[in-house]
């Protein structure tokens, strides 16, 4: 008789993205505005700042949750840009985004407690519910310009509802959530036994200077975990840093699961994150703004209707006029058309699909030209 595996692992796929990036790799002269990853490299002082580190030999275990100094600036940069009172001993530094997400799901949910995810929505998130014998609520928003409608978020909970995700500003969609919508969130869910799961990673490429969060209701403090990433706003993601934040008697336990999880992240990228920290991302912010608004132009004159973005860099046109599934569109614009577009259906949207705009001006406009010449052949 054979062992047997955990039985969770067979609800989980290999992600969607990565399945189609693999399949359009597979045709010859196919361009890329799939992932959702910089094009910059991580800014000089930064990678100087972790040469610093490892030639003063800083190579050895540092604190769990990440070392006092980091953890402080990260308070001080969250007060002064957010408005957010946390203390660095509310505070854990994480392998990514990702596992602060693992963290935080892994330590609030039990078997068949529901967690609530406003769709389009980043992939992840259902299969960590999974893996943690949740059960996830999808709650569509693409009828309502991705904002979240109140009927449809009181259809959603039950007795069993444990969290709900925000993702503002979202992937895909480049959407933030409004100031009504958010008030809405707050009146329906101030007396429940909720979790509200902020995720963040984009609050620092945003377009707009009206952006509100979640985070702004103080009085849900103690339901509230927010996480954060070094990744998008710094083009750090090959360095794996990230963090969440929560009220303290929530962060003490979270912190059990990223102990023994991960024991910490490396000593010799701290003080770099730091120097992130400091970094200015006004031209970032600009870089991408004008690449949002050149491929929406092209959208515009190619008559591919699209909510958009305010933030983060991607772009969900509709494609339903096409006459075809989000998959199949995807594929044969791969083949025929050698571009590769994420389909709708990776993020619980059928429909739509993804164009990623974190590329360099040349790829974007002849990605742009390839769409449009074989939207003339349908």
């Amino acid at each position: 008789m054979e062992p047997t595996m955990n039985a969770a692992l067979g609800a989980i796929e290999t992600s969607g993205i990565r399945q189609f990036t693999r399949l359009a790799r597979a045709t010859p002269g196919c361009l890329f505005l799939t992932l959702g990853e910089p094009d910059l490299d991580t800014p000089l002082p930064v990678r100087e700042a972790a040469k610093a580190s490892l030639d003063a030999g800083q190579t050895h275990y540092p604190e769990n949750n990440g070392e006092p100094f980091l953890r402080k600036a990260i308070a001080q940069f969250e007060q002064k840009r957010h408005m957010l009172s946390y203390s660095p001993d509310e505070i854990i530094v994480t392998v990514g985004a990702t596992e602060a997400l693992f963290t935080a799901l892994f330590g609030i949910l039990n078997p068949g407690d529901e967690v609530i995810i406003p769709t389009p929505a980043f992939g992840l998130y259902a299969s960590i519910v999974k893996l943690c014998r949740g059960v996830c609520v999808p709650l569509e928003t693409a009828g309502s310009g991705f904002q979240i409608p109140e009927e449809r978020l009181r259809a959603a909970l039950s007795p069993r509802t444990k969290a709900i995700v925000l993702t503002s500003p979202n992937n895909p969609t480049g959407c933030i959530y409004s100031q009504e919508t958010l008030e809405m969130l707050h009146r329906v869910l101030r007396d429940l036994p909720v979790f509200v799961l902020c995720d963040e990673v984009y609050r620092d490429l945003v377009y707009t200077g009206d952006f509100s969060s979640f985070t702004q209701f103080a009085d849900l403090r103690r339901k509230l975990i927010v996480v954060q990433s070094f990744s998008k706003p710094y083009a750090m993601t090959g360095w794996r840093v990230g963090y969440l934040m929560a009220d303290a008697p929530v962060k003490e336990q979270l912190e059990k699961v990223h102990q023994y999880a991960v024991v910490s992240i490396a000593s010799f990228v701290q003080e770099a994150c730091v120097k992130a920290l400091a970094w200015d991302t006004g031209d970032t912010v600009a870089l991408y703004r004008r690449r949002r608004d050149a491929v929406c132009a092209r959208l515009d004159a190619m008559g591919l209707p699209y909510t958009k973005p305010q933030g983060a860099f991607y772009v969900f046109p509709s494609i339903a006029r096409c006459g075809m599934d989000s998959a199949t569109f995807c594929t044969r614009l791969a083949r025929e058309g050698k571009l590769a577009c994420t389909p709708g259906s990776c993020f619980g949207a059928e429909g739509f699909m993804r164009i990623s705009y974190c590329y360099d001006d040349a790829t974007l406009a002849e990605g742009m030209n390839r769409l449009e010449r074989f939207l003339q052949t349908l």
